[in-house]
């Protein structure tokens, strides 16, 4: 149960600032798109429906408020440490469940294959985003900002995004 609560207080929540927050909802000049049709073009969640996912996460402890039992499905809590099992519970059948809701909900309006593929690339990101950012915590520490959108390595696109020109850098 630890997992659940790290996986959805530390890296659920940092993860999704980072979409909320730190992402630029301007004109990409890489991908040449706005931000309203990248949201709009989104397989799994765009930010209007992670605001959902997210509320009903952040909300969903308050339901062991008004019912210790969650109905009955659970012995009422006695203390903080039963608390916070029965929460990590929750937020694995919420995780589990917005997973399957959004996996389900592509075969019906894109296709089986869409939403396979789509559910495959959430289980991995936890991976690939080791891979990816594995030396940014060390970077941030001496100092160093880095322009996402200036600084990608081929290598973590699969090739499918290239270096930017020089003239691409400075408009």
């Amino acid at each position: 149960m630890v997992s659940a609560l790290v996986g959805w207080l530390v890296s659920m929540t940092s993860r999704q600032a980072g979409h909320f927050f730190f992402e630029p909802h301007g004109y990409d000049q890489i991908n040449q798109a706005t931000h309203e049709h990248k949201e709009e073009i989104k397989v799994g969640y765009n930010l209007q429906r992670k605001v959902v996912l997210m509320s009903i996460w952040a909300l969903s402890p308050l339901v062991l408020l008004v019912d210790p039992t969650l109905f009955g499905l659970f012995t009422p809590w006695a203390g903080a440490a039963d608390f916070m099992r029965q929460v990590a519970k929750i937020w694995l059948v919420v995780g589990g469940g917005g997973l399957l809701f959004r996996t389900v909900h592509l075969f019906f309006i894109r296709d089986v294959e869409t939403g396979l593929v789509w559910m495959t690339k959430i289980l991995t990101d936890p991976f690939h985003d080791l891979v990816l950012y594995r030396a940014a915590p060390l970077a941030l520490l001496r100092g160093e900002l880095m322009d996402p959108g200036l600084h990608l390595n081929p290598e973590h696109t699969l090739g499918l995004i290239g270096e930017p020109r020089l003239e691409e850098q400075h408009a």
